[in-house]
This record gives C-alpha cells, structure tokens and sequence, in this order.
C-alpha cells in the first residue's frame, strides 16, 4: 500500500479535477450545444486534457528539476506555503479572473484555455504530494537519479491525465445526451470551493506532517 497509494492518489485526483466544470467537461458541453454537434463534445474533450496535462507537467518537470539541487524538506516547505497562498488568491480573486475563450474556437483554442485554467486553479500544485513520495526518493546531486524521477514524472502525469479524461468524457457526453445543463441548478455541489479547500488543506498537510 505504501507503494500503491500515491498513484491512487493521483487517480483520485485526476477524477476530482474532470469532475469540476471549470476544467472543461461544461465548456466541452457549451460547445456542443452551440454547435448542435455531438461529435463536437467527443472531439473537445481529448484536447481540454492535453492542455491538462501539460499544465501538470510543467509542474512535475519543476519538482523533479528542484529535487536534483534543493533538498526535499525544503521542497516540500515551498510547496505548502504556495499552495495556502493559491488557496487564499483562488478564493479571493480567483472567481472574478476567469480564462475567457469564445465558443468558436477551434482545438488548438482549447488546448490552450485548458492549459491556462488548469494553471490558474493550481491543478499541478494540488498533485505535488503525490508526486513527491515518487520524484524525489533520492538525495540531492543523485548520481543516477535524476533518469529515474524524470520517468516516474511521467508516468504519474499520464495516470493523472487518464483518469481525468474518463472522468470529464463521462460527464461530459452523459450531460450533453441525456441530463441537460439543468443539473448545474439543481443537484450540483459547488466544486470550486471544494477545489479551494482542497488546496489549502493540501498546503497545511505539507507543513505540518513531517
């Protein structure tokens, strides 16, 4: 289980980010609906995770690069006080600066407003534990290590962006074909302050459990 569990973990929250609209499945409905073309949701949907991901590479490449040179408590310090101050942003400004890009754009437009919002949520920050335990198992300065984290990085953002992807084409194509945008209004929980509760909690774990 020690093992296991950071990957779940990235799983887990893979599914939590393609479960909040503000990642993409309501954009990739918005688009369907304005299109009137189903095709339009199955095919938005794979570039709204490909922007994503690489969102949450950026954030990976950055810890295993400060792995290499910085030592890992120092790491993981940062890491909490960034995140309880992208809570706190996110709560205070976060609702009022949305990423706004128009209906007819086209694949590479989505591609890019993914990669922006999943930024400006702090998606990558929100995985940093789970990939700490895998990326940084070594000293700083390894002689061999720094091959071996890059590859967990990798794997841990392509299980990350998988589970996201079923979870928002899940949502997505089942609110677009049979539930409707009414669900919005009337059984949905708000996730974006759920999202930043996440992130804050996150940030406090890191400083406090050693």
């Amino acid at each position: 289980m020690n093992e296991l569990w950071p990957w779940m973990l990235l799983a887990g929250l893979g599914a939590f980010h393609g479960l909040n609209p503000a990642m993409g499945w309501l954009f990739a409905v918005a688009l369907g609906v304005h299109r009137q073309s189903f095709t339009a949701v199955v095919q938005a949907v794979p570039a709204i995770a490909l922007g994503h991901a690489v969102s949450i590479a950026l954030v990976a490449g950055a810890v295993v690069a400060a792995g290499l040179f910085v030592n890992q408590d120092a790491v993981r310090m940062a890491t909490g006080v960034t995140l309880v101050a992208w809570a706190i942003c996110h709560q205070v400004f976060g609702h009022s600066r949305r990423v706004r890009v128009g209906l007819r754009t086209g694949l590479a437009g989505l591609v890019l407003w993914s990669f922006l919002m999943a930024t400006a949520h702090g998606a990558g920050l929100m995985i940093l534990p789970a990939l700490m335990p895998l990326c940084l198992t070594q000293p700083p300065l390894p002689n061999v290590g720094g091959a071996g984290s890059a590859a967990m990085a990798i794997a841990a953002v392509g299980v990350h962006t998988l589970a996201m992807l079923a979870v928002t084409s899940l949502i997505a194509l089942t609110v677009y074909r049979w539930v409707g945008l009414e669900i919005l209004r009337s059984a949905w929980i708000n996730v974006d302050l759920l999202w930043t509760g996440v992130l804050f909690a996150t940030g406090v774990g890191l400083l406090i459990i050693r």
